[in-house]
């Protein structure tokens, strides 16, 4: 992919989740089943089933995987405001809250973005069940940083 912010300007969303979707191949992202599902100019949205594969041992969502989720919405956001021919994303911190538990169904990840600096960007990932009630809140934090012109020596 070439500059990742100036393809998505000239495409249509269903292209753009496409992309997003297959960058998520052979991913932790693949293995938990998330999809990103919407996005607009302040969201981008993403899904996971929740099921036997995100249990933890008591038969209920893992927080682990709602952690996984949270930044994977929070992380794809970002790229969005950056240029990928010369920069990339990591993320720096996490922090999350996990409100009501789920043994079975869907949970929505919505991040939306609170800073958006020249070094780092700041958002909240929301997360809802298929009635909209909050499961888990959280915040991320991502660093901007460039990418080496040089690989590493050794």
């Amino acid at each position: 992919m070439c500059n990742f912010t100036l393809e998505l300007q000239q495409m249509d969303k269903n292209k753009i989740l496409a992309i997003l979707n297959n960058k998520c191949k052979n991913t932790l992202m693949e293995t938990l089943d998330i999809e990103f599902i919407d996005l607009g100019d302040d969201f981008l949205t993403a899904k996971m089933p929740v099921g036997a594969k995100v249990h933890q041992p008591y038969g209920q969502l893992h927080g682990g995987a709602s952690a996984a989720l949270a930044e994977s919405v929070g992380s794809a956001a970002s790229n969005f405001f950056i240029d990928s021919d010369s920069q990339f994303i990591n993320g720096i911190q996490l922090s999350i809250n996990h409100i009501k538990s789920m043994r079975h169904g869907v949970v929505f990840a919505t991040a939306k973005n609170i800073h958006k600096g020249r070094s780092t960007h700041l958002w909240e990932v929301i997360i809802t069940d298929e009635n909209k009630q909050l499961i888990a809140i959280a915040k991320m934090t991502n660093i901007v940083l460039e990418k080496r012109k040089e690989p590493l020596k050794k």
